[in-house]
């Protein structure tokens, strides 16, 4: 009998089809990089090495093309002074002993600079250094093809990093720096193919930049400034004094993934005025909680998003690996708010509410001038002279919320698409509701197929209306089609 009975179960196996089990989220693993194994460098001396004494340095001693250097355990300072640096030659490789640590006294302002290309930093921790703010310790001239990996960077004023072209920035602990752990810029053409990769960045911006500088929007854990394809991915960026990632200002071709994104004081990924990216399979907890009290106490019931997508958004005219800005796969809990995306109608070129002289470079006219009336009323100006919040994806991610674990009552446990009534200059065509409307209804950004849980609610149109999911899903605005809700 039971002989036959597995037969049947057999047969009517092969009959009904098969039905998949929901793929299960794969949780990035953290980045547990400071004080780790992983930071150790080699006991004895690569072969060929020149080995370099603890105890002063001479910089001209370490100027060889091509040449490794193996600092040996100890402590290595530099000349008094605060312009007392090393200038590495093209291709040269400094290496790290177990326990070999060069100090900058808080006396020199640099470790590495210079423009020489190719250069490799590895196993060494830097500290004590004072660069001063938006300056860098390592690369402070943003030199390219450099690879910076397994060093421990902390205890530095300013950026502890700064970064150039095909730059490989892995297997780093970037700790407790004053301003940012890395600061991605280079004057000029700005930066292509950078890899961050499986770094630990936690505590950085211990001077509290936008105290001091209010509005200055100079913090971070890393920073990014028109880089040009940047994959950021499986890096544990936590408890932070500030955003944790933040692509500001013509950034594009962006892949940020796999990574854990925790505790830091405001917004998790702030990716701003930029283009084309993709934001995937990230985990973010905890974020914003600081900075939404603060929002709060002072009245501002602007959303403190985990992620904040500002005048950003999909441009098929920017060649990248995106044709728009997708966000997809991520898991969300307890952050202050969800996903904000924003449009500041009276932020476009020639404008006083706008805040960099680059403009839209990346579409826009070679002489932002032409940004005035009448032309900027016509097309193509009309258009590329201000950065839309525009083909926005953001779907199949999981948004828990739980306002008694966050600690809030009001203005939290937000997703938003909104944008402010134009007002200035005088002579703008975005003047009244037309950029409310655009991001809601016609610039293609979409919620969809998303999981919910908890009592979220969604700010639409502008900052005073705020309404439930019922609303939100609604013919009204039309978004969360095949999402699920859960209290």
């Amino acid at each position: 009998m039971k002989r036959v009975l597995s037969v049947l179960v057999s047969l009517l196996a092969a009959l009904v089809p098969a039905v998949a089990a929901p793929a299960a989220h794969a949780d990035p693993a953290r980045a547990h990089v400071c004080d780790s194994e992983g930071l150790r460098g080699p006991d004895a001396p690569p072969a060929g090495a020149v080995v370099v004494p603890a105890g002063r340095l001479d910089g001209s001693d370490l100027e060889t093309p091509g040449a490794t250097y193996w600092f040996a355990p100890g402590v290595h300072t530099l000349a008094p002074g605060e312009y007392s640096q090393l200038a590495p030659a093209e291709g040269a490789t400094f290496v790290g002993a177990p326990g070999a640590v060069l100090d900058g006294n808080h006396d020199n302002r640099y470790a590495f600079t210079g423009r020489a290309k190719n250069v490799t930093i590895r196993h060494l921790t830097i500290t004590g250094f004072a660069a001063p703010r938006d300056e860098g310790v390592v690369n402070h001239d943003s030199g390219d093809g450099w690879v910076v990996e397994h060093n421990t960077l902390t205890g530095n004023d300013g950026a502890a990093l700064m970064a150039g072209a095909a730059n490989r920035i892995t297997g780093n602990c970037l700790r407790d720096n004053g301003q940012y752990g890395l600061n991605a810029y280079q004057a000029g053409n700005g930066i292509r193919q950078l890899l961050v990769e499986g770094n630990e960045f936690t505590g950085n911006n211990t001077a509290d930049w936008e105290s001091k500088v209010e509005g200055c929007g100079c913090t971070g854990a890393m920073k990014f400034w028109a880089v040009d394809g940047a994959d950021v991915r499986g890096n544990w960026i936590h408890d932070n004094r500030g955003p944790g990632l933040w692509a500001d200002t013509n950034n594009n071709n962006f892949l940020v993934e796999d990574n854990v994104i925790e505790n830091n004081d405001d917004v998790g990924i702030f990716y701003e005025i930029s283009y084309n990216a993709a934001i995937r399979g990230n985990e973010l907890r905890r974020n914003g909680w600081v900075a939404g009290r603060r929002a709060v106490e002072k009245g501002d019931p602007f959303p403190v998003g985990a992620i904040y997508l500002s005048e950003a958004g999909g441009d098929a005219r920017v060649p990248a690996r995106f044709a728009k800005l997708e966000v997809s796969g991520n898991r969300l809990e307890d952050n202050w708010d969800g996903i904000v995306g924003w449009a500041n109608a009276d932020r476009f070129c020639n404008s006083p509410a706008s805040t960099t002289s680059d403009c839209t470079r990346l579409v826009g006219p070679s002489n932002t001038s032409r940004c005035a009336a009448p032309g900027i009323a016509s097309a193509p100006l009309y258009r590329d002279c201000r950065w839309w919040t525009s083909e926005v994806d953001i779907h199949d991610n999981v948004f828990t919320f739980h306002p008694a674990t966050v600690g809030c009552s009001a203005r939290c446990g937000r997703m938003a698409l909104f944008a402010n009534v134009g007002t200035v200059p005088s002579w703008s065509p975005y003047q009244g509701d037309v950029i409310q409307r655009d991001i809601v209804h016609t610039a293609g950004n979409r919620w969809h197929d998303n999981s919910y849980a908890g009592p979220w609610q969604f700010t639409v149109v502008d900052m005073a209306t705020t309404v439930p999911a019922a609303t939100w899903t609604g013919p009204v605005y039309g978004q969360d089609s095949g999402s699920t809700f859960a209290s």
